[in-house]
């Protein structure tokens, strides 16, 4: 691929994807994408990305995967606007709540809901596990949500202006909203207003028409139609067919 323009190798639909997305929205910086499911990524693929995870950046400067390692690469090669906080207690706790949202709430949003109700049915052509999913439901993200109410602001952001932590704790609920999941507001006030804060940001709504697009069509046909739809696909591809388990 030429890397003279960023280029972000993941599906809108990855909420690790989007949390990259949503910071190069922010900043500013020029971007195309290659729309690939993980699952549908070729030889290519697995030697950029050997953990066969996305997102991927290319740039001409480097090719790195993880969306933390390439949202902290973003603010320190763009530094305006900032999108860590300044004093290191912060930006640690900042760092916390990032990792929280990936690693927590990605087992739980991603793994045992989107997961089961998405990917097992549209890519392996499987059932979902029901059990999984009800406990997911009704144990795993009522905790989640106790937690993350103690921890958010009741206006704003957390450390004022939009920092990633604000992006990728709002990532995922995007995705629970894919499975039909939504906060209560009676039992989770604090948490439902800011989700619903930071998802309003424009650099989320920009994305939100590929996202509801690629919702509704065929896997194979994501990349048609995102081109149709005008989104800034790559030219090239590291799509393949045939589906292959991480």
């Amino acid at each position: 691929m030429n890397a003279a323009l960023t280029t972000i190798t993941g599906s809108y639909l990855s909420p690790y994807v989007r949390k990259v997305l949503a910071c190069l929205e922010l900043k500013g910086v020029p971007y195309r994408i290659d729309p690939i499911v993980p699952f549908y990524g070729n030889d290519e693929f697995a030697r950029i990305s050997p953990l066969r995870r996305v997102p991927v950046l290319v740039d001409d400067a480097v090719t790195v995967s993880d969306s933390s390692v390439i949202c902290e690469y973003l603010d320190e090669r763009y530094p305006e606007p900032r999108l860590s906080p300044k004093e290191p207690a912060q930006r640690a706790r900042a760092r916390w709540l990032e990792e929280f949202a990936d690693t927590r709430m990605g087992e739980v949003i991603i793994w045992r809901l989107f997961n089961q109700l998405v990917i097992r049915r549209f890519v392996w052509g499987e059932k979902p596990d029901e059990a999984m999913v009800n406990r997911a439901r009704e144990e795993e993200m009522p905790r989640i949500l106790d937690y993350l109410e103690g921890e958010l602001p009741e206006a704003g952001f957390i450390f004022g202006e939009v920092a990633v932590a604000d992006i990728a704790l709002a990532s995922f609920f995007r995705n629970a909203a894919f499975v039909k999941y939504a906060i209560d507001p009676a039992k989770w006030p604090k948490t439902a207003a800011y989700i619903g804060r930071v998802l309003d940001l424009a650099s989320f709504r920009r994305l939100r028409p590929f996202e509801d697009l690629l919702l509704r069509t065929p896997i194979a046909k994501h990349r048609a139609a995102l081109i149709e739809a005008g989104a800034p696909v790559s030219e090239a591809t590291f799509y393949t067919a045939v589906p292959r388990r991480a």
